[in-house]
């Protein structure tokens, strides 16, 4: 994604102005021209902004009504995506202040300087496709003196509509998919109950809760949870005080320890008493369950944190930057804190837990209550809804390319029924989550009522090109019936809009970027027995706008229909040309598609259908000429019966009849036609005859076999018939051969895209007396073809509807939506 320079004044003015007992800030930065932030989307937003810290005397905001700095107050957005914005800090009292940010870049994008004996800070933020708000701190050592956070707003989308939605969309998809670690800016959150939340939620979780946490065990060490426990000590008899049946019983399993005396227990007529016994002794002890619980909870926080630690250590191929190491420092210090407490030695005298536990202890007691729920919230999820703390998403640009795979597999779902449920996967990085980018991303449907499957591919690698492997963002791959390709369509995601051009209505996609469509569609090439054909059809750059009505007379947009290269506008409230067009691609026939490309893969193989070689579909009558016919390579029939166009025959096919053979009754055998030779009749060696009249001998190679038998259906051929090698390659039933009108064509290929079972009604039994169809019949749909009134009745039984016969020629597409609700 490439970031699209914004059109800007060049004039550089004041943005905030802060000033305190300590410290005098300055941010300065260019306002990008309003016409160029998306038709003015955010000029009724008002702006985020917070300053605090120590001895506030004055706080300024640029307020773009006034054109001048003014108190502090609501504001209209000033900071913007693509930006850059230089910060000046300097102090009052001369001391070497340092500046804190918790992205490293921005970190360390400013610095102190020294002018003379002047101390001061001074770097520029540079804000690259993140949108949200972003926290800076000024510190005097370890002093916060000042904390601001500001609000980076979009220069391509409606803040509030389109961005959040894009957000919302991509998380209800894939949760958590949206999430980044660490950006320059964040969103507010709050916590959500989630099963497998990722290591970038558990931090800012961590952040939020673990000190209220440490606090909770510390009040429970202060008033810990006991219970009595008791204890038997071994003494001598007369330190024996307290017994219970434990102890009588010790005593009477041991009757050698009694010995008499003058004073003791009367036992038998004699006075005894023990040596020596067991006596009760109760103690305070902490080893409870609960409390064994607690230190449970601790052990699981520092294993968590420690994979934590891994993973910001753990190298890298496509790194940002270096391990932070104001951020594993910070790590290490909360690890620190939970191995320091459990080393105490309140701790290590409490065991192990062993057993699960309910108790109204964890749940009501103080401290033990808050313990639990500080536990239980770090280790839950995050939404964007909350307030209570922040949470890093992606750029804007990479969201906006999950947005469009996410949204078109959507779009696609709404018709078509999907056979790959495990359609969107994702990678964990340990830190966050990406889109897999392998070529099982993908997402297949299968067309209700054609069956034709339909594929959307995400990051699609195209190797084995001549020239280098492409990776477009999305491919969609269209299967259609009778063809053993694909028809391909690129759509790149392209979060940059071309605002220059002032000759068109609308702005549009930048004309780089058309540039690369145009290179997409000509590398995309396949080598078939021949030369390399491209099997790219189309390439389509999808961009943020919003405005679709407008961007209609955009010559992007216009260009699609001309050469099926252009753009769509594509947002969460814009998606209406790009369905459309879905739709239109999805239903249209290979035909169509065919005409409408220009040279791709398919173009030669559908030149040489137009140009469609002719067969001659003769009768055999009899099971001796059907012999004679495949043993010697032949066919003959009687010049006086043959019409013209019979000379165009490249092929011959055999119509068997049902008085030779019921199991072949139909059409089985054809063969390429090697000679044609006028002999008489009695010159046929091969089956003998008187005969002296003409005949025509087609002498043939060798004989080859349909796939299926073309079965006669209540129709036959009195002579001969003329079709195509395609036609007869297809067809099911007899009829099917007939096709001779423009109209015929198109309507019988419509319907084999929808079923084989298709019932053809001609104006004679035989083909070669019929001279046209009057009826298709399938799935209880009849559609009369009357030629008189150049119109196609459709009739489903219920509504009857007429279809003029020039949609069938110049709005294919329509005619087919029309028939597939039409049995619906």
């Amino acid at each position: 994604m490439g970031l699209l320079p914004s059109g800007s004044n060049s004039e550089i003015v004041e943005l905030i102005k802060i000033e305190t007992a300590h410290l005098s800030l300055v941010m300065k930065g260019k306002l990008p021209n309003l016409k160029h932030i998306a038709l003015n989307l955010h000029t009724s937003e008002k702006m985020f902004f917070n300053c605090t810290g120590k001895n506030i005397e004055r706080i300024e905001v640029f307020d773009r009504n006034v054109n001048k700095l003014t108190p502090h107050g609501e504001h209209s957005p000033i900071f913007f995506e693509n930006e850059l914005y230089e910060l000046l800090v300097i102090s009052k009292e001369n001391k070497q202040l340092t500046f804190y940010h918790e992205h490293p870049r921005l970190r360390t994008a400013v610095s102190a300087s020294k002018i003379g004996t002047q101390n001061f800070l001074t770097g520029t933020l540079h804000f690259q496709n993140e949108i949200g708000f972003s926290t800076f701190e000024i510190y005097d050592g370890t002093e916060c003196l000042l904390s601001v956070t500001i609000e980076i707003f979009p220069t391509k989308l409606d803040y509030k509509e389109d961005y959040r939605r894009l957000l919302h969309e991509v998380n209800d998809e894939i949760y958590n998919l949206a999430y980044h670690f660490l950006k320059k800016t964040y969103l507010h959150a709050g916590s959500h109950e989630s099963t497998n939340p990722t290591m970038s939620e558990f931090y800012r979780l961590l952040e939020h809760y673990f000190t209220r946490f440490m606090h909770a065990v510390e009040q429970i060490k202060r008033q810990p949870h006991h219970e009595l426990t008791k204890q038997y000590d071994k003494v001598r008899g007369e330190k024996i005080k307290r017994m219970d049946s434990f102890c009588r019983s010790y005593l009477h399993r041991r009757p050698y320890l009694f010995v008499e005396t003058k004073n003791g227990i009367h036992i038998h007529n004699k006075t005894l008493i023990p040596t020596a016994g067991l006596t009760i002794k109760k103690e305070i002890s902490f080893d409870t369950l609960e409390n064994r619980f607690v230190k449970w909870m601790m052990q699981r926080l520092n294993y968590k944190m420690q994979d934590l630690y891994k993973e910001i250590q753990r190298p890298r191929r496509f790194r940002e930057h270096d391990p932070d190491e104001h951020l594993t420092k910070r790590i290490v210090k909360w690890m620190q804190q939970i191995e320091n407490e459990l080393s105490r030695s309140f701790w290590r005298e409490i065991g192990e837990l062993d057993r699960s536990i309910f108790s109204l202890v964890i749940q009501m007691a103080p401290g033990y209550r808050d313990a639990f729920e500080m536990y239980t919230l770090m280790l839950r999820g995050l939404s964007l809804e909350g307030i209570q703390m922040k949470m890093s998403v992606k750029d804007v640009a990479k969201l906006y390319e999950y947005w469009t795979f996410i949204k078109l597999s959507q779009i696609l779902a709404k018709k078509y029924l999907p056979i790959e449920q495990d359609i969107i996967k994702v990678n964990n990085n340990g830190l966050y989550l990406t889109l897999d980018e392998s070529r099982t991303a993908k997402q297949t449907f299968i067309h209700p009522k054609t069956k034709e499957k339909i594929t959307l591919y995400y990051q699609k690698s195209v190797g084995n090109l001549p020239t280098v492997t492409q990776k477009p963002d999305m491919v969609l791959t269209l299967e259609k019936q009778g063809k053993s390709y694909t028809y391909n369509y690129i759509f790149d995601a392209k979060y940059r809009i071309d605002y220059s051009d002032t000759s068109q209505p609308s702005p549009g996609p930048l004309e780089e970027d058309i540039n690369t469509m145009h290179r997409y569609r000509d590398a995309l090439v396949s080598e078939q027995n021949g030369p390399y054909e491209r099997t790219a059809f189309g390439a389509y750059v999808l961009f943020p706008w919003n405005q679709e009505e407008l961007y209609e007379q955009h010559h992007f947009y216009k260009s699609i229909e001309k050469v099926n290269i252009g753009g769509f506008p594509f947002l969460p409230n814009s998606t209406r040309l790009l369905e459309q067009f879905i739709d239109h691609l999805v239903e249209k026939s290979s035909e169509e598609i065919q005409k409408e490309g220009i040279l791709p893969r398919g173009t030669y193989e559908e030149w040489q259908s137009s140009l469609d070689e002719r067969v001659l579909v003769g009768v055999v009558r009899n099971d001796k000429q059907l012999q004679a016919n495949l043993k010697y390579g032949f066919y003959h029939i009687p010049v006086q019966r043959l019409k013209s166009g019979w000379q165009e025959a490249k092929y011959v096919a055999l119509y068997i009849t049902k008085y030779i053979s019921e199991k072949e009754n139909g059409i089985l055998y054809y063969a390429k036609i090697k000679d044609v030779q006028i002999v008489k009749r009695c010159n046929i060696k091969e089956l003998p005859s008187q005969s002296q009249d003409e005949y025509v001998k087609f002498i043939l190679e060798p004989w080859e076999k349909l796939e299926r038998i073309i079965r006669p259906v209540r129709y036959g051929i009195q002579v001969y018939t003329m079709t195509t090698l395609n036609t007869l390659k297809s067809a099911h039933t007899l009829p099917e051969l007939f096709m001779k009108s423009r109209e015929e064509v198109t309507l019988w290929r419509m319907l084999r895209r929808l079923t084989k079972d298709i019932q053809i009604e001609l104006n004679d039994t035989y083909l070669d007396r019929a001279n046209e169809i009057k009826a298709f019949r399938f799935n209880n749909v009849t559609i009369k073809m009357e030629r008189d009134n150049k119109i196609l009745k459709l009739d489903n039984g219920i509504i009857e509807k007429n279809i003029p016969f020039n949609e069938l020629i110049y709005q294919p597409t329509k005619v087919f939506k029309e028939i597939i609700n039409s049995i619906e």
